[in-house]
C-alpha cells in the first residue's frame, strides 16, 4: 500500500501541474502581489511616515498579501475537485481524506514560496535591503513557511465548505484583506483609535512584526512567539475543520 506522504507528494504534484496548465491564473497570482506593492511604494510611500525608506517597511506585509492570494487559489481548486467528482474517484482509489487535503496544502506551499520569492526579488530591485544575517534569514524563512501552511490549511478547509468554486474564493477574501488592518502597510499608531485593538491582536500583525524584525536585524521581542501561536492554532483549527467537512461532503 502507498504510503500517505508518498501519496500526498503525488497529488501534490498533479496539483502543481494543473496550476502550470492555467498561465493566465498562475500569471495574475504571481503579478497582483507585486504590483500591489510597487503602487504602495511609489503612489503611497511619499506620503505615508514610517521612519524609515518605505519600501522597507512594506515588504512583510507584501509577502503576506501575496500568500493570501496564492492560498485563494487552493480553496478555488478543492471546491473544483468536489464539484467535478475528482475526491469522489480518489476515494474510490481507498485514498484518504488526509494525502488528499496534504496534496493540495503542499502544492499551495509551494506555489506560495514561488511567488512571496518574486516579491522579495522585485522588492530587492527597488531598494530594499535586509540587514539579516543566516540564522535571522532562516528564521524569517520558517515563519514565513510556517504561516503559509496555516492558511494553506485554512483555504482547503474553506473550499471543502464552499458549494462552488466563485463562492470558495469569496470565502478567502478575509485572508486578502487582513493585511490591510495590520502593520503592513501604516503604523498602527496612525490608524482611527476604534481599530487599534484589532490591528494590534489580530494574527497578521505579530507576523509582520517579526518578518520585519529578523529581516533588518532589529529587535524582535515576543512577536515570533505570538506569531507562532497564532500559526499553530490556525493550523490545528483548520486541520480539523478540514478533516471534518471532508467526512461530511463524502459520505
Amino acid at each position: 500500500m502507498t504510503s500517505v506522504p508518498a501519496t500526498a507528494f503525488t497529488l501534490a504534484g498533479r496539483s502543481l501541474r494543473i496550476s502550470s496548465r492555467r498561465p493566465d491564473a498562475l500569471i495574475a497570482a504571481l503579478m497582483l502581489p507585486v504590483m500591489l506593492m510597487l503602487i504602495f511604494v511609489y503612489f503611497f510611500g511619499g506620503a505615508i511616515d514610517t521612519g524609515t525608506a518605505y519600501v522597507t517597511y512594506v515588504v512583510p506585509g507584501a509577502m503576506l498579501l501575496c500568500a493570501g492570494f496564492g492560498a485563494a487559489s487552493t480553496a478555488v481548486s478543492v471546491c473544483e475537485d468536489m464539484r467535478d467528482g475528482v475526491i469522489d474517484r480518489f476515494r474510490s482509489l481507498d485514498v484518504g481524506s488526509v494525502p488528499i487535503l496534504a496534496g493540495h496544502v503542499a502544492a499551495s506551499v509551494v506555489r506560495n514560496l514561488v511567488s512571496t520569492s518574486l516579491v522579495l526579488a522585485v522588492a530587492v530591485a527597488i531598494g530594499f535591503r535586509p540587514q539579516a544575517g543566516p540564522a535571522a534569514v532562516l528564521a524569517a524563512a520558517g515563519l514565513l513557511l510556517t504561516y503559509i501552511t496555516a492558511i494553506s490549511w485554512l483555504a482547503a478547509a474553506l473550499g471543502l465548505l464552499a458549494k462552488s468554486p466563485e463562492a470558495a474564493g469569496g470565502f478567502t477574501f478575509l485572508m486578502m484583506f487582513l493585511p490591510y488592518p495590520s502593520s503592513a502597510f501604516v503604523p498602527i499608531e496612525t490608524m482611527p483609535g476604534w481599530l487599534h485593538g484589532f490591528a494590534d491582536h489580530q494574527p497578521l500583525t505579530p507576523v509582520i512584526e517579526s518578518l520585519r524584525a529578523l529581516l533588518l536585524a532589529q529587535p524582535a521581542g515576543s512577536a515570533p512567539w505570538v506569531a507562532l501561536t497564532w500559526c499553530a492554532g490556525i493550523t490545528a483549527v483548520a486541520m480539523a475543520l478540514a478533516t471534518v467537512l471532508f467526512r461530511s461532503r463524502t459520505r
